[in-house]
């Protein structure tokens, strides 16, 4: 039985030392997680037009895509761990499919391990057509609530499907459905159920990233005066314990009595963004056996720490 995770965070400074430092320990020491755990995946963005989800501010030239995409990618990739790229803008059409920073990027990432997770149709043509050998992923982003345009997803080709985090604990249709090693679950949910404004949100944050993609934003947003503080919602400062209150939770009982038994192997843990000492917590949750929980947090924040002093970001 295996039960793969999908982590957030390559280029955090912090994070992204504390995920190899996950991804070791999980390796070295298997005892201290439960029976199947392994990190399938590890998927964030650089800052570029096409991503979508979570803000990415800054901005990267070729020369900048150059010399950092392959270092931010090679922690992860000689480890034998797939980037995911959250290609998700839902905004992106023909106009911004020859920028050529997102064309760069999309070309140094693509050696057989990386993937491409997508939601404009136009996008995903246009990776398939330039890039035929990357995997792609469908995202939760698409929000796809028909059960019959879900089961017409799971029959593309596609690596994997994001299941729209609604169904997590429809019992019912989860059964039903093909393909459930093709099925990836979001675990930990920060968003409430049936949310009226996701979209709209995915979408300011797709123009947000199209029209602000810049030194001077992040500046912005370093100082708290940015055009992305305009959104508000009271869900996304959520932290790992409360997001445990949800009805869309998937608790790690769960995963290793329900989920995994039903034939799910693939669970998505959002955090993109997220201070390590979150992670850390939902990361020692889901993986580590109770009795060595403490020793797994301890490992992780001292790893996290270690990696202060210059800067998060690229």
């Amino acid at each position: 039985m295996k039960i793969r995770f999908h982590i957030p965070n390559f280029l955090d400074k912090f994070s992204g030392v504390m995920n190899i430092t996950l991804i070791n320990m999980i390796k070295q020491y298997p005892q201290m997680f439960y029976e199947g755990v392994e990190i399938a995946s590890v998927f964030d963005c650089f800052p570029i037009i096409w991503n979508g989800g979570r803000v990415v501010a800054g901005y990267m030239d070729v020369s900048a895509a150059d010399r950092l995409v392959p270092i931010y990618l090679q922690r992860f990739n000689s480890l034998g761990i797939p980037c995911s790229l959250t290609l998700t803008n839902p905004l992106i059409t023909e106009n911004e499919l020859s920028d050529p920073v997102c064309n760069r990027v999309l070309e140094l990432a693509d050696n057989g391990l990386n993937e491409a997770i997508v939601v404009s149709p136009v996008l995903e043509e246009h990776i398939r057509k330039n890039h035929p050998n990357m995997k792609i992923i469908s995202s939760t982003c698409k929000q796809i609530r028909d059960v019959y345009e879900l089961n017409e997803e799971l029959e593309k080709d596609y690596s994997l499907v994001v299941l729209d985090y609604n169904f997590n604990n429809d019992f019912r249709t989860l059964s039903e459905l093909p393909h459930k090693r093709k099925i990836e679950l979001l675990a930990n949910a920060v968003c409430v159920p049936n949310c009226p404004r996701r979209g709209e949100h995915y979408r300011f944050i797709g123009e947000y990233q199209l029209n602000c993609c810049n030194y001077e934003e992040l500046r912005k947003i370093q100082s708290g005066n940015a055009k992305i503080d305009e959104w508000k919602c009271p869900h996304m400062s959520n932290n790992a314990f409360m997001r445990r209150n949800s009805s869309l939770h998937i608790s790690p009982k769960a995963i290793i009595e329900k989920y995994a038994p039903m034939g799910f192997e693939n669970y998505k843990l959002e955090g993109r963004g997220n201070i390590f000492p979150d992670l850390a917590e939902q990361y020692v949750y889901y993986m580590a056996k109770p009795e060595y929980r403490d020793a797994v947090r301890y490992n992780l924040l001292c790893a996290a720490a270690s990696a202060a002093g210059s800067g998060r970001r690229a």
